[in-house]
């Protein structure tokens, strides 16, 4: 208990009552004034026994969770975190404004669907365009004679790596003339065997326009998942153009001039 401490003793003559802070008291004082001190004292001790002295009643604590949800809402998060933003997408209309080796071949075919063919890869193995609807489809017309062709062939080696079969189709179509001839296409994938994707030798006089149109070589068409051709090119395509071909938009109406 916190009690105001109250001392008493006695003198030969006076009896003194002594409270501190309220100053000392003798018994030749009235004694009204006595009476009144002596209540006020013990108002005062009673008082602070009661109130002064009480711990006063704490509200139970909240469940942790319902508190942390409380504070959540009541002090929202104020910190500022950075936006990250991918790139903006290269529309083909970009690629082809930064072309540089290369150019747009056959526009008025852009955006129409391709017309479909089947040709044999030098393993035997048939390959029908339509059967590889739902996936990018990359058609690379060359001949082991072209300087060009045969730089290429590195940077198609690297996009097969890097984007997979269930994604991109790449097909090589040798075409045949006297300078190369299908024997000639077979000796020399057997001598670069780290050519990773089916080799045909074809005669492009048989197959459909506008494949059998094709004058320059190198030259690739890229066809999207829908069928549709997205952009023919001539001349040597770099691997980064290859990819962002492969990952822009098509579009439908021809935006270059062969």
């Amino acid at each position: 208990m916190c009690v105001f401490p109250r001392f008493q003793r006695k003198n030969k003559d006076k009896f003194f009552t002594v409270n501190p802070g309220f100053g000392v008291y003798n018994s030749n004082m009235t004694y009204n004034r006595t009476i009144f001190t002596i209540w006020l004292g013990v108002a005062v001790l009673t008082l602070g026994v009661m109130t002064g002295c009480k711990k006063q009643p704490q509200p139970a604590p909240a469940n942790d969770s319902n508190q942390t949800a409380q504070q959540q809402t009541a002090e929202p998060n104020t910190t500022v975190k950075p936006v990250v933003t991918a790139p903006p997408k290269l529309t083909i209309n970009d690629i082809i404004k930064h072309a540089r080796g290369w150019g747009p071949a056959f526009p008025n075919w852009y955006g129409k669907e391709a017309p479909d063919f089947t040709v044999t890869d030098l393993n035997g193995k048939k390959h029908t365009l339509s059967e590889y609807r739902g996936k990018n489809v990359m058609l690379n017309f060359w001949a082991t004679w072209c300087p060009p062709c045969i730089a290429e062939i590195p940077h198609l080696i690297e996009l097969r790596k890097q984007i997979g079969e269930d994604k991109l189709v790449i097909l090589a179509i040798a075409q045949i003339d006297p300078r190369n001839t299908t024997e000639a296409v077979r000796k020399f994938v057997a001598a670069n065997p780290v050519i990773n994707y089916p080799v045909t030798s074809t005669d492009a006089a048989t197959m459909p326009r506008p494949y059998n149109y094709i004058n320059s070589i190198p030259s690739s068409f890229f066809i999207a998942p829908d069928g549709k051709i997205k952009l023919v090119t001539e001349g040597m395509t770099p691997l980064p153009q290859m990819k962002a071909i492969i990952e822009a938009d098509s579009i439908n109406s021809p935006q270059a001039e062969r």
